[in-house]
């Protein structure tokens, strides 16, 4: 009897703390729209991140704490995205060297 109880309390613990992971797992957003800018053109774009497929505009990403990293292969640009600042910077190979960008991204606005 005592153990059936105790069996039952853990079952009921347990339960609990999958519904806790799984809250928590959803704070997370799955997806998120970052708009980011090129602050010397003006120009800007907006990158969608998946977080649950691990995806930026359907790029595979290395998704970390501090930061995320995809390649490009539409313009051959490596990205890396500081997650604390929403500095983006971006190396693109070529024949002469190649070049990198300077962006700053930052959550799309709620409307």
């Amino acid at each position: 009897m005592f153990r059936d109880r105790v069996l039952a309390a853990g079952i009921a613990g347990l339960a609990a703390g999958l519904a806790v992971l799984a809250i928590n797992g959803d704070a997370q957003e799955r997806e998120s729209a970052l708009t980011c800018t090129n602050p010397v053109s003006g120009t800007s774009w907006q990158i969608m991140i998946d977080y649950g497929k691990a995806t930026v505009d359907s790029n595979p990403a290395d998704i970390k704490q501090a930061e995320i990293t995809w390649f490009d292969p539409k313009d051959g640009g490596n990205y890396k995205l500081d997650r604390k600042s929403g500095d983006l910077t971006v190396s693109v190979a070529s024949s002469t060297g190649g070049y990198f960008r300077h962006c700053r991204c930052s959550p799309e606005k709620s409307r």
